[in-house]
């Protein structure tokens, strides 16, 4: 299962201010054995069908560093903050979708809390502020 360089959208046609979820292709459980495919690109292959048609950019990664917590995510747009998630399963690339179009409409570019899904809110690890960022004193 090569999921490498796929998208729901091709790069030619993705707006840069997309919405993009990058999920960890190498993820697996804590504890899990070597399986393949990996439980990573599992839900990568799940957000990319739940993506489809939707806008909404997936981009396969080969790690986010976060391996205590996989299965990983993160969810990006430009302007906006970016939230990385941990303790997925391969049912979430819905939830991944959803968190994305939430991000992707919200005009202060954080991802709402409310109608976040419940998966995104249990499984927040971090939030990074956008790079043109200034904290308000």
């Amino acid at each position: 299962m090569s999921l490498i360089g796929q998208s729901s959208r091709t790069d030619a046609a993705a707006s840069t201010d997309a919405a993009t979820v990058y999920v960890c292709i190498t993820c697996r459980h804590a504890g899990e054995g070597e399986s393949e495919p990996r439980p990573g690109a599992i839900l990568a292959a799940a957000t990319a069908q739940a993506a489809d048609g939707s806008g909404v950019v997936i981009r396969p990664v080969r790690c986010l560093a976060n391996c205590t917590r996989g299965l990983s995510a993160a969810v990006r747009c430009n302007g906006s903050w970016t939230y990385v998630f941990g303790g997925l399963d391969a049912a979430c690339g819905p939830a991944l979708v959803n968190g994305a179009r939430l991000l992707a409409s919200a005009t202060d570019g954080m991802m709402p809390w409310r109608g976040r899904p419940e998966a995104l809110k249990r499984g927040l690890i971090a939030r990074v502020p956008p790079l043109d960022f200034k904290e308000f004193e």
